[in-house]
């Protein structure tokens, strides 16, 4: 657990740092929401979909709806960074349950 938490806080990080280098377009921003789109689906097959990531989804749409593609875009980015951190959440816990003590 505390792994898939550094991971989700180094993304988180970098995604910030990036997402405020230039001026976003409608085209980055659906570009942007099409991968985060696409991992939250591939969560949503692992059955660990998290709410926080529909949320980004959300502000993502909002933001774009009144034009503001920066926010967009960076909302957008933090739901796939949130998508992809539920999607290494799965996967790490598919065999780790294996390794807790029954007493």
């Amino acid at each position: 657990m505390l792994k898939s938490t550094l991971l989700l806080a180094a993304v988180l990080l970098i995604t910030g740092a990036t997402s405020t280098l230039a001026a976003s377009s409608e085209d980055d921003f659906k570009a942007a929401y099409a991968a985060a789109e696409a991992a939250n689906k591939e969560a949503g097959a692992l059955r660990d979909q998290w709410t926080v990531t529909a949320s980004a989804l959300a502000d993502a749409k909002k933001a774009a709806e009144k034009g503001d593609f920066d926010q967009a875009v960076a909302s957008s980015r933090e739901a796939e960074a949130l998508a992809k951190a539920s999607i290494y959440q799965a996967n790490s816990e598919k065999e780790a349950w294996k390794a807790i003590e029954i007493r």
